[in-house]
């Protein structure tokens, strides 16, 4: 069977790009080499920036009815409250974190893939790929009943995780390497004295971090840093060893039981050199290793894969050249996810101090910076992936003028009560104006490109035109459309 892009990877990495893809009508396989769901919580967070991308394929209310909204951070130190950070100030259409068990976000990415028309195949992994001329691979994967099948594709796209079986075949080098730390990752129920279940709390104590979020239904995630690691692989914690971390770091009279996952990680940082060689793309956990402590690992997965899918699906439509859209994959996500997990790590390296000047010079810096509302905000805003943007991306059109609002790169932030940008069955540009014939002739011109309807501009007389996942591609005032007309044809001619 012939199909224009081959998943490899059924986890919500690969289902979000497979989902994207067949909105857009592009043919589209996914392959999942195990036969069930994990049964773990595993990822669990959703920040704001991710589940404004979901909103344009409209399944984001569905996240939010079988999730649990976090709106407030709590740090203690010395058993003291000190730090307070708010979510709910974030400027976002989704002011919270959102607390979701991967079993949950598969059932709802599969149920949305399934509606698109898309099946995940199940038990059939991948065994290898060679080349059909330059515009198509033969790839060859187990099926589940026995023997292997030949699937040719113009795209195949690696999601399936740390282990990549895609990108091990292809020996695409793996930088970084471990920071020699050891963390417990827990989720247990907890009774207790009471836990509100809108806030998680961070202990600073002076033998390691704990952190505790709640989940659901009573259940809640312990993280707690235990040191550089001896050299020997982690083992897993046991209940009582939970307790005792819980009862030495934590707040006191809380009793965990009934564990749902125990584990214990190591905290890595690496990355591939290039998410692209050829045809063949990695995303998500394919493509970087990073610790989990700051929840962020679903959401650069994810994020991948919005990058991705638009621009696919316009080459494969044949809008735009592959040279032109495909190569700017690799420097804007390897980008993204760089400064994120350095921030993680800066954070965790924080949290974990033990040295006792070191802690007290943490305690001071940190209760005076968070009393500060502008470097509170920017804290709030890095964390909800708002800030993040493609500052340095090739697909950044020009900006001649000092303009109010996003520039090119920066993510134009959406309205409540307005369709996402991005949303419907083709990728799609946004053009932020007010009706002139100049604009008039832009739409005519570049209907393969951009909405039909015009969007509010932010300021008078100013001209903002948005790619499909609602970063900013070009800015002009009203007089000088021509930047916007030269930037949507330079784009489709290369």
């Amino acid at each position: 069977m012939s199909v224009d892009v081959l998943i490899v990877g059924g986890g919500p990495v690969g289902m979000t790009l497979a989902a994207e893809l067949a909105r857009y009508g592009v043919r589209v396989r996914i392959v999942h080499q195990t036969a069930n769901r994990p049964e773990q919580s595993r990822p669990l967070f959703l920040w704001s920036r991710t589940l404004e991308l979901l909103d344009r394929s409209g399944c984001a209310d569905a996240f939010v009815a079988n999730g649990q909204k976090l709106t407030t951070a709590n740090i203690v130190a010395e058993g003291k409250p000190f730090g307070h950070i708010d979510f709910t100030e974030v400027n976002s259409t989704h002011r919270y974190i959102l607390t979701v068990p991967q079993l949950d976000t598969e059932r709802i990415l599969e149920q949305q893939l399934n509606q698109l028309g898309v099946q995940v195949e199940r038990n059939a992994g991948f065994i290898s790929l060679s080349h059909t001329g330059e515009t198509g691979l033969k790839v060859v994967i187990n099926r589940p009943e026995g023997g292997h099948e030949i699937v040719e594709t113009k795209w195949l796209v690696g999601c399936d995780g740390v282990q990549s079986s895609v990108r091990k075949f292809l020996e695409m080098p793996i930088l970084g390497g471990s920071r020699q730390s050891d963390w417990v990752m827990a989720d247990v129920h907890l009774s207790g004295i009471g836990l509100n279940p809108s806030e998680f709390t961070v202990f600073w104590h002076d033998k390691g971090a704990l952190t505790i979020f709640p989940i659901h239904r009573g259940a809640y995630r312990i993280f707690a840093d235990l040191g550089k690691g001896t050299g020997m692989e982690p083992r897993d914690p046991t209940l009582s060893e939970i307790q005792a971390l819980l009862d030495e770091r934590g707040p006191g009279g809380l009793t965990v039981s009934d564990p749902l996952w125990l584990s214990t990680f190591r905290a890595s940082d690496k990355r591939v050199r290039n998410y692209r060689m050829g045809r063949v793309f990695v995303a998500g956990d394919a493509a970087y290793v990073h610790s989990p402590v700051g929840g962020q690992g679903l959401n650069m997965g994810m994020q991948d894969a919005v990058n991705l899918a638009w621009k696919l699906a316009l080459v494969i439509a044949g809008t735009c050249p592959e040279d032109k859209l495909l190569p700017s994959y690799n420097v804007e996500r390897s980008a993204a996810s760089g400064s994120i997990t350095s921030t993680i790590a800066r954070l965790s390296t924080a949290a974990a101090r033990r040295n006792q000047p070191l802690q007290t010079i943490r305690n001071l810096l940190g209760a005076a910076l968070l009393g500060l509302s502008p470097l509170r905000q920017m804290v709030v805003e890095g964390l909800a992936e708002i800030s993040a943007g493609y500052a340095r991306s090739p697909l950044n059109g020009p900006e001649e003028r000092a303009f109010p609002g996003p520039g090119p790169g920066d993510r134009m932030p959406p309205v409540a009560g307005e369709v996402p940008v991005g949303a419907g069955n083709a990728p799609r540009f946004a053009l932020f104006a007010d009706p002139s014939p100049e604009i008039d002739e832009l739409l005519h011109l570049h209907a393969d490109l951009l909405e039909p309807e015009l969007r509010a501009p932010l300021s008078p007389r100013c001209v903002w035109l948005v790619r499909p996942d609602g970063y900013v591609a070009a800015v002009s005032l009203d007089l000088d459309v021509k930047i916007i007309g030269d930037y949507l044809e330079e784009l489709k001619q290369g």
